[in-house]
C-alpha cells in the first residue's frame, strides 16, 4: 500500500541520514569536511594581467576624450617611461605617454593595440625589458621579445623615426648589468636590418669608476631622479633634432 511505502521510505531515509551523519562528524572535526561554512562567490578576473589594467583604462580614457595629437612622439615601455617628466622635458614637441611601471616586454606587446594613440606618430622611443630581466627570463628571451615589438612598431607605423634606448645601469641592479648588455648588444646589432635606431642611454649613468653614478638615482637605487632624467632627455633631444633635420632635407633641397 501507499502508505505503507511512505513510512518505509521514511524509514529508510531517517536511518541513511544518521549514517551520513555520522560519517561527516569526524570529517568535520578533522578540517576535511567544512560544509558549514558557505563559500564566497569568485570573482573571475578576465584580464590574465590585471595588475595593469587601472593604468590601461586610463590611456583609453585619454584616447577617448582627449585631442588626437598630430605628429607626436610616442614614448612606450616601462616606469622609467611612466616616471619621466616628458612635457616637462620635451615642451616645444607633440608627446604621448604609455609607460606603466613594471611592465616587461611580454606586458606591452599583451597591451600593445591599447597602448597606441589615436593619431600616428612621428616618432616613437621604447624603454622595455630591464623589468623582463629581474623577473629571471633570459637575455636571449628578452632580446627576442623586444625585436618582436619593435618589428611590429615598424609595420605599423613605416614612416615613423623609431628608437630603442638600452636597457640602463642602476646601483640596485648591478648585478644584471652583464645580462643587460647581452640584450643591448643584441638588440643593437639588429638595429640597422629592422630599421630603428639605437640610443645608448646607459653610458651617461656610470660614474668614472665605472658604476652606476649613485647621485642620478632615487633612494630606491633602481629610478632615476631628475638629474639623471636630464642627461636623457639631452641624448633624446638630439636624437629627435636629427630625425627632424632628415625629414626636412628632401624639401629643402628641392
Amino acid at each position: 500500500m501507499r502508505t505503507a511505502n511512505i513510512s518505509s521510505a521514511r524509514c529508510i531515509g531517517i536511518k541513511l541520514g544518521r549514517a551520513l551523519l555520522g560519517l561527516a562528524l569526524p570529517l568535520a572535526s578533522s578540517g576535511l569536511l567544512q560544509a558549514a561554512t558557505p563559500t564566497p562567490a569568485v570573482k573571475v578576473n578576465p584580464d590574465p594581467a590585471f595588475p595593469f589594467s587601472r593604468e590601461i583604462e586610463a590611456f583609453a580614457k585619454a584616447n577617448e576624450t582627449g585631442p588626437a595629437i598630430a605628429d607626436a612622439t610616442l614614448f612606450l615601455g616601462s616606469s622609467s617611461i611612466r616616471l619621466w617628466d616628458i612635457p616637462g622635458s620635451f615642451p616645444d614637441i607633440g608627446t604621448v605617454n604609455r609607460g606603466f611601471g613594471g611592465a616587461t616586454t611580454p606586458d606591452v606587446l599583451h597591451y600593445y593595440k591599447r597602448l597606441l594613440p589615436k593619431a600616428k606618430p612621428r616618432s616613437i622611443l621604447v624603454y622595455v625589458g630591464e623589468n623582463d630581466l629581474a623577473a629571471g627570463a633570459t637575455p636571449a628571451a628578452v632580446a627576442n621579445n623586444v625585436l618582436i615589438l619593435l618589428r611590429q612598431l615598424r609595420n605599423d607605423y613605416p614612416k615613423a623615426h623609431i628608437a630603442y634606448l638600452s636597457l640602463k645601469p642602476s646601483p640596485i641592479r648591478w648585478t644584471l648589468w652583464p645580462k643587460m648588455a647581452a640584450v643591448n648588444m643584441t638588440v643593437a646589432a639588429r638595429s640597422r636590418m629592422a630599421r630603428f635606431d639605437y640610443l645608448d642611454v646607459g653610458r651617461v649613468l656610470l660614474a668614472p669608476d665605472g658604476l652606476p653614478d649613485a647621485s642620478l638615482f632615487r633612494p630606491d637605487g633602481l629610478h632615476m631622479n631628475p638629474r639623471g632624467y636630464t642627461l636623457w632627455t639631452r641624448l633624446v633631444d638630439a636624437w629627435l633634432d636629427a630625425a627632424i633635420a632628415g625629414d626636412l632635407k628632401p624639401a629643402s633641397s628641392s
